[in-house]
């Protein structure tokens, strides 16, 4: 029974980071594509690439989410009853499955919501439901915290980079300058896609290690098994490829129409702080939040009102919406699991 679910929540992970790869796609490639800097499928290609081997450039970032849910040492201890490791794999699965949920119905109607937030909120829901301690200080600290300043961050770095890419190329032809914006976005949308497989990678790796952990395979402290960074790094990169379209039209097109230099300042930005934040700071981040963000502050700097903060207000309310709204669906998953499986 235990091999069994963990084999289930190890799928359930990879088919999360499957859905993460198409659902994100559209934040490292939609400035591309908006100013066709980059055909869509040469940028799909290129990130998914660059997602596959961003995924193997750091473990920081997938302790802090397998930190998320608190084991007691009954349910990590290896001689412990069938039924208390089969509840903790079975909460796992459950956070899981509120994830995937809440990415499935963003994704329908087309909203660039946080992969990494849902995940977060669908384990902690999940655990609260199963009367599991959640690890309130990591969450805030490393999750709340930086998901209340990275956007607002973003947006200031996009709005002043941008402010001195226009002072540095005020005498320079607007056509040649969009010339060489467009061949430096292959470079930018590289990089944003290496820093999305850098984070977005490492949560579902932290979650299948957190699924070992409470099966007994792994011990606090160990590394990642070269074979979880590697099943997520090619889940990542297979969703990136399948792509994003609806997402892509939001961040691309509506929320403001992109020229080669702002879709460069963006991902430069954002890529920046995908990168800092997870090596200086172990912070699982949106890396949606990041570059949405960016993108509305390099537009500012047209006009506040060239912005269509309609449409951003719509992505905003998404994100507040994630937390509640993933970890809702997880304990609902839970309470029906917990009949399934007759967790008493």
């Amino acid at each position: 029974m235990e091999i069994a679910i963990i084999i289930a929540v190890v799928v359930v992970a990879l088919v999360f980071d499957y859905t993460n790869g198409f659902h994100d796609a559209a934040n490292a490639i939609a400035t591309s594509v908006s100013t066709r800097a980059l055909t869509p499928r040469v940028a799909l290609g290129l990130a998914a690439v660059m997602n596959f081997i961003g995924a193997f450039l750091g473990q920081k970032v997938a302790k802090t989410v397998a930190d998320v849910i608190q084991f007691s040492p009954e349910q990590l201890d290896p001689n412990a009853a069938t039924s208390v490791t089969v509840h903790a794999l079975v909460i796992v699965m459950c956070g899981l499955l509120g994830a995937i949920i809440w990415n499935m119905v963003t994704w329908y109607y087309g909203l660039p919501s946080s992969s990494s937030h849902a995940l977060i909120g669908g384990l902690g829901g999940a655990a609260m439901a199963g009367g599991v301690s959640v690890n309130w200080d990591t969450v805030l600290n490393k999750v709340v915290i930086p998901m209340l300043l990275s956007p607002v961050f973003a947006f200031a770095a996009g709005f002043a980079v941008m402010l001195a890419i226009m002072w540095i190329f005020r005498k320079v032809n607007p056509h040649k300058a969009n010339r060489g914006f467009k061949l430096a976005q292959t470079a930018s949308a590289a990089a944003m896609a290496l820093g999305h497989g850098l984070q977005d990678a490492q949560k579902t790796m932290g979650v299948i290690f957190l699924a070992l952990l409470a099966g007994g395979y792994v011990a606090e402290g160990d590394d990642l098994p070269l074979w979880v960074i590697f099943a997520a790094a090619a889940a990542i990169s297979a969703g990136t490829w399948a792509g994003g379209w609806r997402i892509m039209r939001t961040l691309g097109r509506r929320i403001i129409h992109l020229d080669p230099a702002r879709g460069f300042a963006a991902e430069s930005v954002a890529a920046s702080v995908l990168y800092t934040t997870a090596y200086a700071f172990e912070a699982p981040i949106s890396t949606t939040h990041t570059i949405t963000s960016a993108v509305m502050g390099v537009g500012a700097t047209k006009r506040f009102s060239a912005v269509r903060w309609g449409v951003a207000r719509s992505i905003v309310t998404a994100w507040v919406l994630t937390f509640p709204a993933a970890a809702s669906a997880a304990a609902a998953t839970y309470f029906i699991a917990h009949y399934v499986f007759r967790l008493d």
